[in-house]
């Protein structure tokens, strides 16, 4: 996993609430399960029409948002079904961090697994960086991990809270896989002693 540190870049404005998993990845592309080839289909209901054609007027199909990293939406982010599918849509479309002011919780766990930073606000301050952006489409949000900050150049700065474990992972760019491999040398003991204890096994 990609080690997440700091991220300046656009920010899209998705203004809607309760999205859910199925708006962000809906269920005829969950045949796969490689985490790889999702973002051409994200949110894929808002960004075409039913000839395939691209939906002008949603955001991530207008300049400079379809290149965001960054989405500012409403609240309750990722509700629905416990698709996997939907992080890792997100994280092959670009989206590298999501502002919200609230996540569903198996959602919220999931993106920390896929190096994807939720971040978690007041309401008041997601709907500043909201109008923000929306006056402001070239502008780039600064995400500093490590200080937990939200930034734009002299003109604000907010901070986040973050679990230290979570941070700890995402800084170092560690998935569960690495999680299990820190601990290899004990593994790998264990295996020596049933093997020498209980062949048999």
């Amino acid at each position: 996993m990609k080690p997440f540190q700091t991220l300046r870049a656009v920010a899209a404005p998705m203004p809607m609430i309760n999205i859910d998993t199925d708006i962000i990845i809906p269920k005829q592309f969950l045949k796969t399960i490689k985490r790889t080839g999702l973002g051409v289909n994200a949110f894929n209901d808002l960004r075409y029409d039913e000839n395939g054609n691209e939906n002008k007027d949603f955001v991530l199909n207008k300049k400079p948002y379809r290149n965001a990293e960054i989405l500012i939406t409403g609240k309750n982010f990722g509700c629905g079904s416990s698709r996997e599918h939907a992080p890792w849509a997100i994280k092959d479309f670009g989206i590298q961090c999501i502002i919200a002011s609230s996540f569903a919780d198996i959602f919220y766990n999931n993106s920390f697994k896929n190096g994807i930073l939720p971040i978690e606000l007041p309401q008041e301050q997601v709907d500043t960086l909201m109008k923000e952006v929306q006056e402001n489409p070239d502008v780039l949000i600064e995400i500093n991990l490590e200080k937990q900050t939200i930034t734009r150049g002299n003109k604000f700065s907010l901070n986040f809270d973050i679990d230290p474990f979570r941070k700890h992972c995402l800084l170092g760019g560690i998935d569960d896989i690495d999680l299990t491999l820190e601990k290899k040398n004990y593994i790998d003991s264990y295996e020596n002693k049933i093997n020498t204890e209980k062949p048999w096994i």
